[in-house]
């Protein structure tokens, strides 16, 4: 099968945006080249870095590589992304030199190769996440995420998902209700209910992401308390929850505080990430006028997470 590398180079502050417009637009894969990653000091939380090479990175800004088969709606998808990606924009999002470059590419070339940088991955203190594909022995103190990411999702292992299992493993006592709001992978679903909680229920607009979230949730034998529906946002929710978590952008965040706050029980926690630093006070400020108390903000490389009490 014939496939077209779509490659754009943008800036690490459009990264996030960008593989959301990619993978709505239907992207079968998602390669995100950052020269950042060559120079960085690694934390334990990373594992181990395999054969990362300079050549393979541009000198400055963010390469994203989206594989999508070639077919008589290419041209039109294409435009339509780059229509997309011009629009950050108006969100005041730095997209960079945007320069996009399409490339004939080989299934065989990459449908698979890409499984071999993915490892087992501490992410906390407690949480390692295994791709299905590896071996991995678990120490008497660890809990053992199996993940498929598929070529749609993440590996669970990018700081914002990081961040907020982190906070989970914090917030979490035990027999707690949770919403994960844009749930993905549904590897904060399935933190939360390895961490204790006694029901959980993951939303996500995009169908393919329910499938594979479902998938994943299955894979951990967790389908008894974790429910996994296609919902847009908290909009139609109902009942009254202990934590809500959202690793979505800061732009979505703010639409729906005040949701959030409505579903929380008094001194429920509501665990927001995918925020960008210079985009931490504005989350901040619409968590506060929703009735939120700001109790954790945290860091790791740009990428901010916040814990908030109603």
């Amino acid at each position: 099968m014939k496939w077209s590398e779509f490659s754009i180079h943008t800036t690490q502050e459009a990264v996030e945006p960008i593989c959301h417009i990619l993978h709505e637009a239907g992207a079968s894969g998602v390669v995100i080249e950052d020269p950042s990653d060559l120079v960085k000091e690694w934390g334990t939380h990373y594992g181990e870095i395999y054969q990362l090479s300079p050549d393979d990175y541009p000198e400055e800004g963010v390469l994203i590589k989206a594989y999508f088969p070639v077919n008589s709606f290419l041209a039109e998808t294409i435009d339509e992304i780059k229509k997309s990606v011009n629009a950050l924009t108006e969100f005041d999002i730095d997209i960079g030199f945007n320069k996009v470059h399409l490339t004939e590419v080989k299934e065989e070339e990459w449908a698979h190769a890409w499984k071999k940088y993915y490892k087992p991955v501490k992410v906390s203190q407690t949480i390692t996440i295994v791709p299905t594909w590896e071996t991995y022995e678990p120490q008497p103190t660890e809990m053992i995420i199996e993940l498929d990411p598929g070529m749609a999702f993440g590996t669970g292992t990018h700081p914002t998902t990081v961040l907020c299992i982190q906070a989970l493993e914090r917030v979490l006592q035990g027999e707690e209700k949770v919403i994960d709001v844009g749930t993905g992978s549904g590897v904060l679903s399935i933190a939360a209910a390895k961490l204790g909680a006694e029901k959980i229920l993951g939303l996500d607009l995009d169908e393919v992401a329910v499938n594979s979230a479902k998938m994943n949730i299955e894979l951990n034998q967790l389908s008894q308390s974790i429910q996994v529906e296609q919902n847009n946002l908290l909009e139609g929710i109902q009942g009254t929850y202990d934590v809500i978590v959202a690793n979505i952008l800061a732009e979505v965040i703010v639409k729906f505080t005040r949701d959030a706050a409505a579903l929380l029980k008094t001194n429920g926690r509501f665990i927001t990430s995918g925020i960008i630093k210079r985009k931490k006070q504005e989350v901040k400020d619409s968590l506060i006028e929703a009735g939120f108390v700001i109790e954790e903000v945290n860091e790791m490389d740009d990428w901010v997470a916040i814990v908030a009490r109603k």
